[in-house]
């Protein structure tokens, strides 16, 4: 799956989608801490919702592009859900993205997306609905989001 989702896949082998939520979907509420010691919220969570993981190649080939494509987005539009332990990329991450570190079950903002595979990136609209998915930053509707989010209170 990783490998399809790094080559722009949205289905697994078998026909299955992979993202579980679709544009227009409600995510529900979560709270989650950064590694900032920071609360995000659903509310706080609009713009750019990224799930990442330590041994995921697709994840290392998405790195550089994804962090070219979110600096200018600024770092509260953005929000990085890491699997694994990965400090190197995880302070990669923290350059420009609010970043929750997963745990084993996956933590409250995968349960709310409903998230089992990475990469995966949607786009959170303030009104907490779906805007976008996708496996890379070219795949999402980013001309919709404002920079920066009136819903991350900043």
């Amino acid at each position: 799956m990783r490998a399809d989702a790094a080559a722009g896949g949205r289905t697994a082998p078998g026909g299955m989608d992979l993202f579980k939520l679709k544009p227009g979907s409600a995510v529900p509420e979560f709270s989650a801490t950064t590694t900032d010691g920071e609360q995000v919220t659903r509310e706080t969570a609009a713009g750019v919702v990224a799930f990442f993981s330590e041994n995921c190649d697709g994840c290392h080939d998405l790195l550089p592009s994804f962090l070219e494509r979110a600096r200018p987005l600024g770092r509260g539009n953005v929000l990085a859900v890491f699997g694994g332990n990965e400090p190197e990329m995880v302070a990669q991450l923290e350059q420009v993205a609010r970043v929750v570190q997963a745990d084993r079950a996956g933590g409250p903002v995968s349960r709310a997306f409903q998230n089992e595979w990475t990469p995966a990136l949607y786009l959170l609209g303030e009104d907490g609905r779906l805007t976008g998915t996708g496996a890379r930053m070219d795949e999402l509707p980013l001309h919709t989001l404002s920079v920066p989010a009136a819903g991350n209170g900043r």
